[in-house]
């Protein structure tokens, strides 16, 4: 009776631990926080303390004053810096929390297959030092697949390609598991740094991060037109000859030839999967396809690239950045009968 009383009191919640966004669902309500995965903080006597989280330390990045700095401490969809992410989950927690009561949440939080067991150690020992009774991880490409409503209990494979911003999860589930998985460090991080790279190498052009990110998403595109250059974006940046401010016009085209190396190893991982997985699945796949999940499938034109190198079915889901999130909400919600889908205790 206490434990179901406890249960009502407190805000149990899952979290969506993104490279670039986190996400949190907060049980019984839904998703109650969006916001990008940045503090900015200052260092006293040694110690960081933490200034801004989220929306308001995302607007400081590359132009924090001296003294102060915004970083984003989750890299390829682990923790890069322990002591940030801890003080970042606090504050998202606080921020979602049920204050009347403020009793210490369960939380179930996503990890990326790749991850190794120190890195998975570290998200699990971030979520219970910030605050949680109990803490249980659930791979990404398992919530990904419940949030995208695969059938992944039945006897048949389901294959899920989940683009992140750190991380791509390539996964085939059946019967309630993963039966295959490949997580390789490659998504929109790196589409980004491809095209500040690009407009280095290529324009003399020196951007930040933040106008990669626009960019991608206005007018990314993982296949050039097929006439013409396509939609042009103005951008501003530093010419690397002179020094001084420029402006430039990208086009389309230009984005389709810079995003091929990172495109090019999302198709890799796909095609391994399916060469790795047995005969049986890979039936199931040519009549099901792929669902493509996670922010990096709203990249156009990744779906079509993806369908003309596989010759399968390609589909987005619903809502691809809220796959990872709703699939943890979801076992939250249905906790007894779906603690199966959970990974193991670290």
């Amino acid at each position: 009776m206490f434990g179901k009383l406890l249960g009502m009191m407190s805000s149990d919640m899952a979290i969506d631990l993104g490279t670039a966004n986190t996400l949190v669902y907060v049980k019984g309500q839904g998703i109650m926080l969006d916001e990008p995965s940045v503090v900015a903080y200052v260092t006293q006597n040694g110690r960081k303390v933490v200034h801004a989280v989220g929306k308001e330390a995302k607007a400081m990045l590359g132009k924090t004053p001296f003294g102060m700095e915004a970083v984003r401490p989750m890299r390829d969809g682990v923790i890069a810096d322990f002591e940030v992410a801890e003080e970042m989950i606090k504050r998202f927690i606080q921020k979602v929390q049920n204050r009347r009561f403020g009793i210490s949440p369960v939380i179930v939080i996503c990890v990326p297959t790749g991850a190794t067991p120190v890195e998975r150690r570290a998200i699990y020992q971030s979520a219970q030092m910030a605050g949680a009774r109990e803490v249980h991880l659930i791979d990404e490409p398992m919530a990904a697949a419940i949030g995208a409503g695969l059938p992944i209990e039945e006897p048949s494979g389901s294959m899920v390609v989940d683009i992140g911003g750190g991380t791509t999860e390539v996964a085939v589930l059946s019967l309630g598991g993963i039966v295959y998985s490949r997580s390789v460090r490659v998504g929109g991080d790196k589409m980004d740094e491809a095209i500040v790279n690009f407009l280095r190498r290529e324009q003399n052009l020196l951007i930040g991060e933040a106008t990669a990110e626009r960019i991608k998403k206005e007018i990314g595109t993982a296949k050039a037109p097929e006439k013409g250059p396509g939609m042009a974006l103005d951008i501003r940046g530093r010419d690397l000859m002179n020094g001084v401010p420029k402006e430039l016009s990208i086009t389309e085209a230009m984005v389709a030839q810079s995003l091929r190396d990172p495109v090019q190893k999302i198709v890799e991982a796909v095609n391994i999967a399916l060469e790795a997985m047995p005969p049986e699945l890979a039936a199931d796949i040519v009549d099901k396809g792929i669902v493509l999940t996670g922010g990096g499938a709203l990249l156009r034109n990744l779906d079509t690239v993806l369908k003309d190198r596989t010759s399968l079915p390609v589909t987005i889901a619903d809502e691809p950045l809220k796959c990872v999130v709703n699939g943890s909400g979801i076992v939250l919600e249905n906790f007894e009968r779906m603690k199966n889908f959970l990974a193991p205790e670290v």
